[in-house]
């Protein structure tokens, strides 16, 4: 039996890969889970919550480019998650609620579809193709697990993710799997691959640059968002 709470007193859920994605993502009304970019550690987390106790779900953090015209730093306002085998929509009134909220920000920020994904996607040619497939200007390994948990529940979804490594960047592989189950970086597995491919160091770099820029964005976003990420009560 679902609880007897009234809708507008319940948190948001907002799903994140990364430990600092959740951190900026938390505040008041908003309860914060993450799942270190494994897709199926987060399956499991939600799997964990047969009440939701929550009003909607949201997908936060940063995203990997797809549309060769957004920069690091970008804001992304997902109107729908492509899967190969289904699609999700986003929410219309957390979306519009969104954009009023970033106008003026001084962001670049555009409604888009997003790429959900198992795997991380991090050469350019891969990024070309699932470009080319789904129409979407970026991809993230948390949005589509998020939108599937909300629609099994009956509850509204929605995704604004950050652009990182644009299009037509690669990321080192070791970087997209050097974190800890908590979602914080794995500084022991990134030092052990850089030891034995030290000419991955300008990529990383060029990574943390990128990161840097995304994380800047996201922080004023959050700020402008304000109480319950700004997801209006229904």
């Amino acid at each position: 039996m679902r609880a007897m709470t009234a809708p507008g007193t319940l948190p948001v859920l907002a799903v994140t890969g990364l430990a600092k994605e959740a951190r900026l993502a938390s505040g008041t009304g908003v309860q914060a889970i993450g799942a270190g970019g494994n897709p199926e550690r987060l399956r499991a987390l939600l799997a964990a919550r047969p009440e939701p106790g929550c009003r909607a779900v949201v997908s936060i953090g940063i995203a990997g480019g797809l549309d060769p015209a957004l920069q690091p730093g970008d804001v992304l306002v997902a109107t729908a998650i492509v899967m190969p085998t289904r699609s999700y929509l986003a929410d219309p009134a957390i979306t519009a609620a969104w954009m009023r909220a970033l106008a003026g920000s001084g962001l670049t920020v555009r409604e888009a579809v997003l790429a959900g994904v198992d795997a991380a996607v991090i050469d350019v040619s891969a990024k070309a193709a699932l470009r080319s497939a789904t129409g979407s200007a970026g991809v993230d390994m948390e949005s589509h697990v998020a939108a599937a948990y909300a629609a099994e529940h009956g509850l509204p979804f929605a995704a604004l993710r950050i652009v990182c490594d644009p299009a037509d960047r690669a990321i080192p592989a070791f970087a997209a799997q050097a974190l800890k189950p908590d979602g914080e970086p794995d500084i022991r597995a990134v030092l052990t691959a850089i030891a034995r491919q030290p000419s991955q160091i300008p990529a990383l770099i060029r990574l943390a640059r990128d990161s840097g820029r995304a994380f800047q964005s996201l922080t004023r976003c959050r700020a402008r968002l304000g109480i319950a990420l700004g997801v209006p009560a229904v």
